[in-house]
């Protein structure tokens, strides 16, 4: 079985289409003197895992994500003189060999006015790079901002969505605040895949932050995913299962449903975890304090403390609880970061 279509744009032409440059009309002509976004980092609680299309980082199956206010990326953004741009993440500046750099470049490649346009960009992450906790998402999305700020475009959401999503797929859900739904789409110039905001308020939710490793994973998503597509027999049966978990959270969120909402994400990432551990070579993002962590949560919910988890490629666990199991739950994981996405 094959996932894999073709574009009907180079990811060039994409760009030119989404942000209103043609021959007869320069979007990159009036910027100003700099150019400011950011963006938080999101938590996949339906998995986006596999592309149906990479160039335009189509993905194969939709996704949806919660937004952790107070964690992700600012980014100034200003034009240079010179042959090179200069990157410069968290007050260090990085060689041009850097491979961090070297992705960012050639992201920004999409949108120099000319060969000559180089780019000085000064980006924070409030998270670690590179370490499963979503810093791509939050980084490209950041970046797509000060991008529409630097050149006054002035783009509606959806659009910035687009552009994010071909810098990091998940990037398209980290421009909305709160709940965000990325929809995987079906034409093949990728324009109908795009994320969008979920009106839904939920102030009792609770999200933990369990940090088992923060340093950079051998493996990165992009890889690993690929990896899964193309040697898991076991792959077959995720797209189905994605799509089916995807509206099931949706409905959970629609009707505040916490415990629809928690056994299908966990599930869920359990499921795609399972489709990377079988992977030829195996892809094993858990390390033992992330498998300890999942025993502890699953001997709370016996004990009736209504707690689930979902991971990420990496091997730090998010965990979901309502505001009442708060105590119960800092008194099991007393290290663990605690954010509610709906409470200033």
């Amino acid at each position: 079985m094959s996932f894999e279509t073709t574009a009907s744009l180079s990811p060039q032409d994409f760009v030119n289409q989404v942000i209103g440059h043609t021959q007869n009309h320069s979007a990159l002509a009036n910027p100003k003197a700099e150019g400011f976004g950011e963006a938080p980092v999101n938590i996949a609680l339906s998995k986006y895992w596999g592309k149906r299309e990479k160039t335009l980082n189509l993905p194969i199956n939709g996704s949806v994500s919660i937004s952790l206010p107070g964690l992700g990326t600012q980014t100034e953004l200003t034009l240079t003189e010179g042959k090179e741009d200069q990157i410069v993440l968290n007050d260090k500046l990085l060689e041009p060999y850097h491979p961090f750099a070297q992705r960012l470049s050639r992201f920004l490649d999409y949108f120099r006015a000319t060969k000559n346009t180089a780019f000085q960009v000064d980006t924070v992450n409030s998270v670690p790079t590179a370490a499963g906790l979503a810093s791509s998402a939050s980084g490209y999305a950041a970046l797509v901002l000060a991008l529409n700020d630097l050149f006054q475009w002035n783009l509606p959401l959806e659009k910035l969505s687009l552009l994010a999503r071909l810098g990091s797929g998940s990037a398209s859900r980290s421009l909305y605040p709160g709940f965000a739904v990325w929809h995987k789409g079906v034409q093949s110039d990728g324009m109908d895949s795009y994320a969008e905001a979920i009106d839904t308020q939920w102030p009792e939710l609770c999200i933990g932050l369990l940090k088992v490793d923060v340093s950079e994973k051998p493996v990165g998503s992009s890889v690993g995913m690929q990896q899964t597509v193309d040697t898991c027999e076991l792959y077959q049966a995720w797209p189905d299962k994605a799509t089916k978990d995807m509206q099931t959270i949706q409905t959970a969120i629609n009707d505040r449903d916490f415990s629809l909402l928690g056994k299908t994400a966990e599930h869920n990432a359990l499921s795609m975890h399972a489709t990377m551990i079988a992977t030829w070579p195996p892809i094993v993002y858990w390390q033992p304090e992330s498998v300890a962590a999942m025993h502890k949560i699953w001997q709370l919910r016996q004990q009736g403390v209504e707690v689930y988890f979902t991971m990420d490629a990496g091997p730090n666990l998010k965990l979901l609880f309502l505001e009442t199991e708060k105590p119960a739950i800092l008194q099991a994981f007393q290290e663990m970061d605690v954010i509610q996405p709906f409470k200033g």
